[in-house]
């Protein structure tokens, strides 16, 4: 569906304004949107999470670790694909607000596409570069969005997510380097490109989530605060996107429809997309990739891609 014809479709959640508010800047701060329940449910099973992780050595197809993560002080910079390990974290994706928020974003028929948890660990949780995120995973139309959900409060030393404004309407970077690597990062003379200087930071209480279209510049600095800032990712889209690259992040549920129906027609936008490496051999993570941490692709695709079998 096109942004005009979304915004024919009654709303279920969000204001007239606030869709409107989307659609020109490329994303979204709303407070206070998912209940306390949920949000007493999702910090039982993210500590049972961050339990499970304690005796991991490296990072696998699961847990992405911090250097210096330890048995006595855990440190995760990722949770990959919180869907696949405990059935809370689906249930927030088809029960909670946040399915019907992304209808009145890109159509009453909704698909998943993938869900992530970034923790941003205190004192020191990495950052993440500018980067976009639709060339990791290319589809047929520029509907989907990625919903953040902040577990706890998000202040401005916790490393909120930052955004720039009207970025979705401007071009798509080469998050590719002078080698030909992938890195998943704006280059530094695309970095003035794109005016990350004029970003916004969005903050807020526990329960707010972030919004940002998938062709949106964004980012967020090293947590420096004593206080981590875990933010639950989902990946939705009008059921008329469909992807056309191997999906980095895939579970059961890739692909299911959440509101609505499936689509019978892809939409298709005209304008092109940066093609990602072949992801079906393996993939790390947006830390190890933008840091470009030392591995071999080849043996580390591949049992990571086991990993993510068998974890299945």
């Amino acid at each position: 569906m096109t942004p005009e014809q979304v915004l024919e479709q009654p709303p279920r959640v969000l204001s007239q304004k606030q869709r409107e508010d989307y659609f020109t800047k490329g994303y979204l701060l709303v407070e206070n949107a998912v209940p306390m329940e949920w949000l007493e449910k999702l910090r039982s099973v993210t500590t049972e999470m961050v339990e499970r992780s304690r005796d991991r050595k490296k990072s696998d197809a699961v847990f992405d670790l911090e250097p210096g993560h330890t048995v006595e002080e855990p440190r995760l910079r990722r949770l990959s694909s919180p869907v696949e390990h405990h059935p809370v974290y689906w249930d927030f994706v088809v029960h909670s607000p946040i399915a019907d928020i992304a209808a009145d974003l890109v159509g009453p028929n909704v698909k998943f596409h993938h869900s992530k948890l970034n923790f941003k660990w205190a004192a020191g949780g990495e950052e993440v570069k500018w980067h976009q995120d639709i060339q990791f995973w290319p589809h047929t139309n520029y509907s989907p969005i990625t919903i953040g959900t902040y577990i706890y409060d998000c202040g401005a030393d916790q490393g909120p997510l930052g955004v720039v404004p009207g970025s979705h309407e401007g071009p798509l970077f080469d998050q590719y380097n002078e080698h030909g690597e992938w890195i998943g990062c704006l280059s530094a003379p695309d970095l003035t490109r794109a005016r990350v200087e004029t970003a916004e930071y969005l903050m807020g209480p526990a329960g707010s989530i972030t919004i940002h279209n998938c062709r949106t510049v964004h980012g967020s600095k090293p947590n420096l605060s004593d206080m981590g800032r875990p933010l639950l990712l989902n990946t939705l889209s009008s059921a008329d996107a469909f992807p056309y690259t191997y999906n980095p992040l895939t579970t059961r549920y890739y692909g299911q429809i959440v509101r609505g129906k499936a689509a019978h027609w892809a939409h298709h936008d005209p304008r092109p997309c940066l093609i990602p490496p072949d992801w079906s051999g393996g993939y790390t993570s947006i830390f190890a990739l933008q840091q470009e941490e030392a591995r071999d692709a080849g043996e580390a695709g591949q049992k990571t891609r086991r990993e993510r079998a068998a974890a299945m």
